[in-house]
């Protein structure tokens, strides 16, 4: 069979790594990932910690595996998990959840934004319209779902979007306006104005919002502001959220996703036929960790911000312009000064250059846009300080 059918072949393409020929290129994540293993540069690509996560969680989880916790948890996610979603909610949001009939346990946010558009989308006319750049697994996810993406565009340097545009891409074909705030791979978070306007939009043209909040408890100026607590949000917002980044627990893949219950039935209806349930031991832990007071909140988004000065300044004194976060885990900068403007060619020349590993911005916007950002590189910030440090120090032995 010299081509293989399939979902799969939109899916690659949907993600940008489907060749003419049609190879299946690998994820920048992954070429670069390989490259700062095969060179010993350290890796300020791939967005996960190099320390754990709270004694407390950590304890939690291998206490449950003591106790037995290690066969399937209930479909929908175990009870005091769910309670502990929902009460995390109220808590910091004001937000009143179901446990029972509102909240779904997910493999992750990814599955959870997988599941989402997979249930809601019915139609190769629905449109799903993200800001961009955008997580990448946005793209392949819509195409995966038979959708069409639109894309509204953030501009350096505080990479906020023009409403104006907003509006235009919103039509009476969209089915989903998906919202990632603090966004990856900028780091902005939406002023009020932006957020409000996307539920004025989605009421004018019927549409669900989704929205992303994995990097909530990591804003750095002002708290997050979840589009569910606006005027006339929550009834048409699906809000998604993990533990990975809170509680730097990537690999355990414990996310969530809660909203009026037609909805959330809609989601557990595909989701069940994906992982079924995960993680049965992590989910008593995570109900720990969002139990936690409020010190160890406010302290892990000023230990974060702490390290984006550092990576910050280090990036200055090499010759980069930096655009400052506003939240989330990475800081994006402007190499066009160092030679740069090919920013993924930049990036993979980096590892062998300077001992660094980066990520082109390229790789979370759409082809006919890559122009638009193709002299920008996204670092990530969360390492631990003396990693930082040394990777500064490259970097500034680079531009000499």
């Amino acid at each position: 069979m010299s081509v293989i059918p399939g979902a799969w072949r939109r899916t690659a393409a949907g993600a940008g790594l489907l060749a003419a020929d049609g190879t299946v290129a690998p994820t920048i994540f992954a070429e670069m990932s390989a490259a700062a293993a095969r060179t010993g540069a350290i890796n300020l690509g791939q967005g996960f910690p190099d320390e754990d996560g709270p004694a407390a969680v950590l304890e939690a989880a291998r206490q449950a595996i003591a106790d037995g916790a290690n066969q399937y948890p209930p479909g929908r996610g175990t009870p005091d998990l769910l309670d502990a979603i929902s009460a995390h909610q109220r808590r910091f949001y004001g937000l009143t959840v179901d446990p029972t009939r509102e909240v779904i346990v997910t493999a992750g946010a990814t599955e959870a934004l997988t599941a989402t558009l997979l249930a809601l989308i019915d139609s190769p006319d629905d449109e799903v319209v993200v800001f961009e750049p955008y997580y990448d697994s946005y793209a392949a996810a819509v195409a995966l779902a038979g959708a069409r993406l639109r894309t509204v565009p953030l501009r350096a340097p505080d990479f906020q979007p023009d409403l104006d545009r907003l509006a235009a891409a919103v039509t009476d074909r969209t089915r989903i306006i998906l919202v990632n705030d603090p966004h990856n791979p900028t780091g902005a978070v939406f002023g009020r104005e932006v957020l409000s306007e996307v539920v004025r939009l989605a009421e004018r043209h019927d549409a669900i919002i989704v929205t992303d909040e994995v990097y909530e408890h990591l804003a750095f100026h002002a708290p997050h502001t979840p589009i569910a607590t606006l005027p006339g949000a929550a009834e048409r917002t699906l809000t998604i959220s993990s533990a990975g980044k809170t509680f730097s627990t990537t690999g355990w893949k414990i996310g969530w996703v809660h909203g009026p219950a037609a909805l959330i039935t809609a989601v557990l209806t595909v989701k069940q036929y994906l992982t079924y349930v995960n993680g049965s031991p992590f989910q008593p832990a995570i109900a720990v960790g969002l139990r936690m007071d409020d010190a160890y909140f406010a302290d892990a988004a000023a230990a974060l911000a702490r390290k984006h000065e550092i990576l910050g300044a280090g990036l200055r004194e090499a010759g980069f312009t930096v655009h400052a976060p506003q939240g989330g885990y990475f800081t994006v900068a402007d190499a066009t000064a160092l030679g740069g403007a090919d920013a993924a060619a930049f990036c993979r020349a980096l590892p062998e250059r300077a001992g660094v590993v980066a990520i082109p911005l390229t790789a979370f916007v759409s082809e006919a846009h890559r122009g638009e950002y193709s002299g920008l590189v996204r670092f990530a910030a969360c390492k631990r300080v003396d990693v930082l440090d040394e990777a500064a120090a490259r970097l500034a032995g680079f531009s000499a």
